[in-house]
């Protein structure tokens, strides 16, 4: 059986530690081997550094080797099989990507800036890069949000063939912490489908999912479906929105669109893109 591994991109930020404790948490249950990995920033480091390659370098190896140990501490005997590190130079999110490709990664966790980051991007330039060029699942987690055990997740879909096999990586997450899944649909006013065709849709998805803990869950809103779908996650309190991202999928037409600055669900909700079904 193949080992899951798990990649967590880090450049020492608090949101980044953040992510790392999201990637030692989940690695622990799926049983997993957790890689740091740094990608150096030159620019960033001439602002620290007099001599920024040498010490840069030294100082990368030491915060890698800190961050190792206190991965090693807190998780490998909770089910963690190991947590190395990596540092490889280049353009940050094409050198994340090919490092994924190549070590034949199951899931990356990112950190956000969240509001910060808001500016050109919901969710972060860099992250959102991320998502949209890479093949493997994506976790990215807000600056703010703190690891706890999620209670619900939250999946979003359009009802697209692949959401049959995207929701089963959903149960496999919710059977470890024996959470709940709200499966749901948000319609707007230009995008409404009635309860007799989502129950047609809730038909042919139900017989592959086999978990108890499961709700199918219609919603139609007046705005965009990005704002009805955060409304839902503060009413149903949602710890962890999924999606999938495929070409058409729902994920695609909301962060293809320019939204609301008002949408805050990156800032206090981890995001889970599933791009691999």
């Amino acid at each position: 059986m193949k080992t899951f591994k798990i990649l967590c991109p880090t450049d020492f930020s608090e949101c980044s530690l953040n992510a790392l404790e999201y990637a030692a948490k989940l690695g622990e249950k799926y049983k997993a081997e957790l890689i740091l990995f740094h990608v150096p920033s030159m620019e960033d480091y001439r602002k620290l550094f007099r001599q920024p390659k040498e010490e840069s370098l030294e100082f990368v190896k030491k915060k890698m080797d800190n961050l190792i140990a206190e991965v090693v501490l807190e998780s490998v005997d909770k089910g963690l099989i190991s947590c190395t590190a990596a540092v490889k130079e280049g353009k940050t999110v094409e050198t994340i990507i090919q490092f994924a490709n190549e070590n034949d990664i199951d899931l990356i966790v990112m950190g956000t800036e969240g509001v910060n980051d808001i500016k050109t991007n919901f969710i972060g330039t860099k992250s959102s890069k991320v998502i949209e060029d890479s093949s493997k699942d994506v976790l990215i987690v807000p600056r703010k949000v703190f690891f706890k055990s999620p209670r619900k997740f939250v999946y979003a879909t359009d009802y697209l063939e692949e959401d049959k096999l995207a929701i089963q990586k959903v149960v496999e997450l919710a059977n470890f912490y024996d959470s709940e899944i709200d499966i749901v649909h948000v319609g707007t006013k230009n995008k409404i489908i009635d309860r007799a065709l989502h129950q047609t849709m809730v038909g042919e998805i139900k017989p592959f999912i086999r978990y108890e803990k499961i709700s199918y869950v219609l919603k139609t809103y007046r705005d965009e479906p990005g704002l009805g779908l955060e409304n839902y996650l503060i009413t149903a309190k949602g710890d962890i929105l999924v999606t999938l991202s495929k070409k058409k999928s729902w994920f695609d037409q909301l962060f293809t669109q320019n939204l609301s600055k008002k949408m805050s669900y990156f800032i206090n909700k981890p995001l889970l893109v599933i791009k691999e079904v």
